[in-house]
Order: structure tokens, then C-alpha cells, then sequence
């Protein structure tokens, strides 16, 4: 339930479950259970920008799943601290905890995982103008997410491999990737589609170039664009590499591919 809120951006229900869960679990001193809800709520505190709330909501969510020898749980959570660092700008921190993640999910055989870990890195690396690794990286992301037909973690890697050609100068190889990462979006009702399609209408891409060797041609067709409010212009520019001023929330969307609360709950400029 908590995964289908945050990918259709359903943030005060996500908040009000979690917090919720997280009562119910201190009360029955479940703390396995209290580990995950504080995982949950730091991920919410990011999106709305509360990130000393989010670093103690992690931290003690690390130490819990730790202590409990939980190695799931950690491996998830430090990808979300991985996030956390990301947005306030320590990069080389998030990339540890990214990295650590991945090996986790190694050890556990935890395939999904990895591909979330995979593009978390690409992303990062696409951030700091590392743009061949951060191919690698979504490169590997998106195999696996084909293999298990996992279409979130296929549209993000499709995404962040169309994101580093266009930071490279590939405007062709960059339309195909970004188009099959709109029609996987759209399919799957994400809000993601929307930054993708400001990304092709900010740089004027169509639908007229190849596919790239790397991806299988889409056989869906492509959907209708989808009219974008102005502070999606905002967030492109920082997925493109664009450094944007550290606490500002819209950059913390690039991360993980899902999108932030609404801008009532957490604009703030």
C-alpha cells in the first residue's frame, strides 16, 4: 500500500499511514515494525523538506534494523539515506550509502533492490557530471528490471540513461530513452511522466529519432503530452545537471523517480 501511495504521489495518505503504523507499533513494542514506519516517515520528511526530522527518523530506523539484525530493512534504509544526503548535498556520503545498499542486496540476492540502487548511483552520477558510470550503472539498472518486469525501476533507468545523453550533447539517443520512459510512466499512472515530458518540450525533442541499440523499440506508441505546472521546468533543470541551491525540495524528486507532496504540503522557495 505504502509503495502504490508514493508512486501516484499520495503524500498525506502515505504520512497518515505511516504514522499511524508507527503508534500501533511502539504500543505493542514491535520494533521491527517501528523500524520500517520510521523508514517510511524520513522518506516523507525529505519530500517536504523536514530534513533534520528525516535524519533522525532514519537514523534511528538504521540503528533499529541493526540492533534486530534486519539486513533488508538496513539495506532499504540506507538508500533512503542515500536521498537524504543527495538533497543536502553530500554527495560523496550518499554515494557510500548507495553503495552500501547495493551490496546488502547482493549478499541478500534481493534483485529489485539492486536495480533501485543501481539507478540511485546513476542518477547521482549523472548529478556530478559523471556521465559514462552513471550509463553503467542504469545500464545494469535496466536489465534487471526487465528480467523481473518491474516497470518503475525500468522507467527510471530508461529515464537516467535519456538524462546523460542529454547532458552529453546525444539529443538522439536521449529522445529514445526518455519517450519509452514517458510510455512506461503513463502506463503505470506515475506523475513522473510529467518531468519527462518537459524534458522532451525544454529541448524540443520528437518522436522522429532512432531507437537506441541498447533498448527493444516500444510497441505501445506514445501518448498524448500532458500539460505540466511551471515548477516542473525548475526540477528538469536540476535533473539535468543544473546545480540547484541545497534545502530546496524539488531536487530530492530526481532521486528516486517518484514525485514529492503536493505543493500546498511543501513548497517553499
Amino acid at each position: 500500500m505504502s509503495g502504490f501511495l508514493a508512486t501516484r504521489g499520495h503524500w498525506d495518505q502515505f504520512a497518515a499511514l505511516h504514522q499511524i503504523a508507527l503508534t500501533a507499533a511502539r504500543r505493542a513494542e514491535d520494533r521491527l515494525g517501528e523500524a520500517g514506519m520510521l523508514a517510511g516517515l524520513g522518506t516523507f520528511q525529505v519530500y517536504t523538506g523536514d530534513y533534520p526530522a528525516a535524519a533522525a527518523s532514519m537514523a534511528r530506523a538504521l540503528a533499529l534494523f541493526g540492533d534486530l539484525g534486519d539486513l533488508p530493512g538496513e539495506a532499504h534504509a540506507l538508500n533512503q539515506m542515500g536521498l537524504l544526503r543527495v538533497v543536502t548535498g553530500d554527495y560523496p556520503a550518499a554515494a557510500a550509502s548507495y553503495q552500501q545498499a547495493l551490496a546488502l542486496f547482493g549478499d541478500l540476492g534481493n534483485l529489485l533492490g539492486q536495480a533501485e540502487a543501481h539507478n540511485n548511483l546513476g542518477q547521482l552520477a549523472t548529478r556530478t557530471a559523471e556521465t559514462p558510470q552513471a550509463r553503467g550503472h542504469h545500464a545494469q539498472a535496466l536489465a534487471i528490471a526487465r528480467d523481473l518486469s518491474a516497470p518503475l525501476e525500468e522507467a527510471r533507468a530508461l529515464e537516467g540513461l535519456g538524462q546523460s545523453h542529454l547532458q552529453d550533447g546525444n539529443p538522439g539517443q536521449a529522445t529514445a530513452h526518455l519517450l519509452q520512459a514517458l510510455t512506461i510512466y503513463q502506463r503505470i499512472g506515475a506523475p513522473a511522466a510529467r518531468r519527462v515530458q518537459q524534458a522532451l518540450d525544454d529541448h524540443r525533442l520528437t518522436s522522429t529519432t532512432p531507437e537506441p541499440e541498447s533498448a527493444a523499440p516500444n510497441s505501445e506508441g506514445h501518448q498524448p503530452r500532458t500539460p505540466t505546472a511551471p515548477q516542473q521546468a525548475v526540477r528538469q533543470a536540476a535533473v539535468l545537471g543544473t546545480r540547484a541551491k541545497p534545502g530546496v525540495p524539488q531536487n530530492s524528486l530526481i532521486c528516486i523517480g517518484i514525485p514529492r507532496p503536493a505543493p500546498s504540503n511543501c513548497e517553499r522557495t
